[in-house]
């Protein structure tokens, strides 16, 4: 479903903020705290996961006072909807992860798949060690059983945009996060 800016501003102001600035960067500090303590000490690579994750891998990247090397991939089995079934890998990392350990920056655990899949690549690429961290893990049962290594913050089993998730392509901008009026969900 095709929308533009005037259609987004009206889904904005009709939905209903679940966590407000503050919230998510204090969040966020206290991920990079997790982070630190977890893998500071590693060398390790920060793979962000593409489109979602470039938002929580920006804000996070100046909190980790750590070296660190940056690589992201592309992986998606949305493509524009709520759901979908086959994930595409539109673009592979470059860094080798043999021997490495790996740090998945990605927006949200909502059912897991795309999560599990990319996590289960990065050891079958000989990644001595993978962490998951997302910036938001979403309240419902998943047929995946997958529990991320570092969340930041929960959200209902709703529709949910802002710091990195869309609305049909908009609002990864949103200040704050946000979860969609029925009516647009």
């Amino acid at each position: 479903m095709s929308m533009g800016p005037e259609a987004a501003r009206a889904v904005l102001g009709r939905a209903e903020l679940l966590h407000a600035p503050p919230a998510v960067e204090a969040a966020l500090d206290a991920m990079a705290g997790a982070i630190t303590h977890r893998a500071g000490d590693a060398d390790p690579i920060l793979m962000c996961i593409m489109n979602g994750g470039l938002v929580p891998s920006g804000l996070l990247l100046p909190r980790l006072h750590f070296p660190l090397r940056l690589d992201y991939l592309h992986a998606t089995r949305y493509r524009g909807r709520t759901s979908g079934d086959h994930l595409e890998w539109k673009k592979h990392h470059e860094l080798p992860l043999n021997g490495e350990t790996v740090l998945v920056v990605d927006d949200i655990l909502d059912e897991g798949h795309t999560l599990q899949a990319i996590l289960d690549y990065c050891h079958a690429q000989g990644a001595a060690r993978v962490l998951s961290v997302v910036l938001v893990e979403k309240r419902r049962r998943r047929s995946v059983t997958l529990q991320p290594d570092v969340v930041g913050l929960e959200v209902p089993d709703r529709y949910v945009f802002g710091y990195g998730m869309d609305y049909r392509g908009y609002w990864r901008n949103a200040p704050g996060i946000f979860a969609a009026a029925a009516e647009d969900a």
